[in-house]
């Protein structure tokens, strides 16, 4: 297997784990029914976060924190739901990838999911 390495690396990384999670009956309707997200909309703005904080570049400007926090305020994020979150993050970083970069994007993803989480609950 090969590194995450590109920002189509990233794009198939991100339609694989948002695929997992649509089909997840424990979340997927806060994505369809709270955030009603338009997948194919929303797949490149995923990508210029996670190229942004994969490789610090790109152009992704939108706060990530409000946008969850106004998610919340539809309908409140639990524990459960950040786990759920995070389970499918990792497994499809480990199923698609292997090396340095996904082994730091799974980091971020905590790391991040954590402060929301504080920030959210707090």
């Amino acid at each position: 297997m090969k590194d995450i390495e590109t920002r189509a690396d990233i794009e198939l990384f991100m339609r694989e784990f948002y695929g997992r999670l649509l089909a997840d009956p424990a979340i997927n309707y806060m994505f369809t029914d709270v955030a009603k997200i338009d997948l194919e909309e929303h797949l490149p703005h995923l990508a210029d976060f996670w190229e942004q904080t994969l490789f610090y570049k790109g152009n992704y400007r939108k706060n990530v924190l409000q946008i969850h926090q106004e998610l919340n305020d539809k309908e409140t994020i639990t524990d459960l739901h950040f786990e759920i979150w995070l389970s499918h993050f990792t497994t499809t970083a480990d199923l698609l990838f292997c090396g340095n970069n996904t082994e730091k994007i799974k980091t971020r993803a905590l790391s991040i999911a954590s402060v929301i989480k504080i920030k959210i609950f707090n």
